[in-house]
């Protein structure tokens, strides 16, 4: 009888046992889509472009024996923003029914503002924002202030390296979060509040708080203001959303107002128009107006998507080049 071999045999099984009561659980998802699109307008006839985007996200979490949970989240990126095969949202949080829940984060979605930053329309500017000056237009200066600023005050709230409590659920429907972090994108610090409530069948409210103080000077410094509401009755649901950036300097001002309008027709297909508005401090600009009405169809992990959307102004300007058209088709796939 080999007595080495057996016990060697026997002190594998014993780890795997051990090593099976105590990891945590993990699990692999993704998503992957494919579009083709086209952008219209005076000087900026971009024709007919295909891209591609996917990521993939591993995610995984344990208890504790003092009945804490540890969970982490790392997301692989090779979407358009992103370097190929990089790190994007990454996250590693504790959590208890008793004391909330702690999270570290790292890149965009880590602060109490910027979980409910997006436009009720879904930043419909974001596809324009991201084709300035294409197909020979020229950036102007308050077009390239849109670009940055919008995304400024959309997302300056969601900084890398950034910590967020969210308090236990004190009152049903009711979440109640605060962020603060030392050193975010461009601004020496900024701190966020916001709360959701759920509470009401259908009906959803967020709001929310926050502020920048800037490396660069106090006159870069700004307060950011968010908040959000929707309504589901039946098949339709009806969303209202306003977020103001007030900087220290008054031309740096920005509140962006939105509305939409969804109607689910099956299971399958639903169908959404939405619009957003603009306005500056500056008292010599006109509003920038975008507008967008999308069809969805989903067949199981698969969405495939027909969007139509409508910029203008978009530098702040009347002049007809600042008028951009889009039209978009996508089909993504989940897993």
């Amino acid at each position: 009888m080999n007595i080495k071999k057996i016990g060697l045999t026997a002190l594998a099984a014993s780890l795997v046992s051990v090593s099976s009561a105590t990891a945590g659980e993990m699990s692999v998802s993704g998503a992957a889509s494919i579009t083709v699109e086209n952008y219209s307008g005076t000087l900026r006839n971009a024709g007919v472009a295909y891209s591609m985007a996917d990521s993939v996200t591993l995610a995984g979490s344990t208890e504790l024996d003092n009945g804490l949970t540890v969970s982490m989240s790392f997301e692989l990126d090779a979407g358009a923003d992103a370097t190929p095969g990089s790190f994007d949202d990454h996250s590693v949080s504790i959590s208890s029914d008793g004391l909330g829940t702690f999270k570290f984060s790292g890149n965009s979605g880590s602060s109490a503002v910027s979980a409910i930053d997006a436009t009720a329309a879904g930043d419909v500017f974001d596809t324009f924002d991201t084709k300035v000056g294409v197909g020979g237009g020229t950036a102007t200066t308050a077009e390239t202030a849109t670009a940055t600023g919008d995304a400024a005050m959309l997302t300056t709230q969601a900084g890398n390296n950034s910590f967020m409590y969210t308090l236990p659920a004190l009152v049903d429907g009711l979440s109640v979060s605060a962020s603060y972090s030392p050193q975010g994108s461009n601004d020496e610090s900024s701190s966020a509040f916001a709360g959701t409530y759920t509470g009401v069948e259908g009906l959803s409210i967020s709001y929310g708080v926050g502020d920048n103080n800037s490396n660069e000077g106090t006159a870069l410094n700004a307060d950011v203001t968010s908040m959000k509401a929707s309504y589901a009755f039946g098949p339709v649901t009806v969303a209202y959303s306003d977020h103001e950036f007030d900087s220290a300097t008054a031309t740096r001002d920005q509140d962006v107002e939105s509305m939409s309008i969804a109607y689910t027709v099956s299971d399958e297909i639903s169908i959404t128009y939405g619009t957003e508005e603009f306005s500056t401090g500056e008292a010599s600009t006109v509003d920038a107006e975008y507008s967008k009405i999308s069809v969805a169809y989903t067949s199981g992990g698969m969405t495939i998507t027909a969007v139509a959307a409508e910029g203008e102004n978009i530098s702040y300007s009347t002049a007809a080049a600042e008028d951009v058209d889009y039209w978009g088709l996508t089909a993504a796939f989940a897993f």
